[in-house]
């Protein structure tokens, strides 16, 4: 009987304070509230690429909401990264062997810093693609697709921890 009273009291516990800390939040626990987005670096050709990736990101974050972008000397933490690598390469072709669709292939080296102590909490290489149809759209439209996988990886990356 004192072992079935035992085990009650335990599950009641359990019940009351649950198995651990658990939250809806779907930024999970981060520490990080305040970010600062670093102009990214460029070891391609592609001129202003980066630029507007950079802006791409910043944006992302802002509608974002859950990290709050601010200067270096506000933050917890630092978004740097690199474009590492980029290439255009035919990806459909029609029956006559005429190019349909491109794919624009982008390697990223991203990484987070923590601004108080410059250790690193994270770095990962991000490669992206983006597909545009030939007749129809431009390169442009290809890195903007590419660009906004990017920014969805490091949003998921920075803000949930699970």
């Amino acid at each position: 009987m004192m072992k079935l009273g035992y085990m009650a009291l335990v599950l009641l516990i359990l019940a009351v304070t649950g198995c651990g800390v658990y939250t809806f939040n779907p930024a999970g626990k981060s520490a990080i509230r305040t970010i600062a987005v670093e102009r990214f670096d460029n070891n391609t050709d592609e001129f202003g690429l980066t630029d507007r990736l950079t802006e791409i990101v910043i944006d992302a974050f802002i509608a974002d909401g859950n990290i709050k972008v601010v200067s270096p000397d506000a933050a917890d933490a630092l978004l740097q990264a690199t474009l590492t690598s980029y290439r255009r390469v035919a990806n459909e072709f029609d029956e006559n062997d005429n190019v349909e669709t491109y794919k624009i292939l982008m390697d990223f080296s991203v990484s987070l810093i923590d601004a108080d102590d410059q250790t690193e909490v994270w770095s990962e290489a991000m490669p992206q693609e983006g597909i545009y149809e030939a007749g129809s759209e431009t390169e442009e439209d290809g890195q903007r697709r590419a660009g906004e996988r990017l920014v969805q990886a490091i949003i998921n990356r920075t803000t949930k921890s699970w």
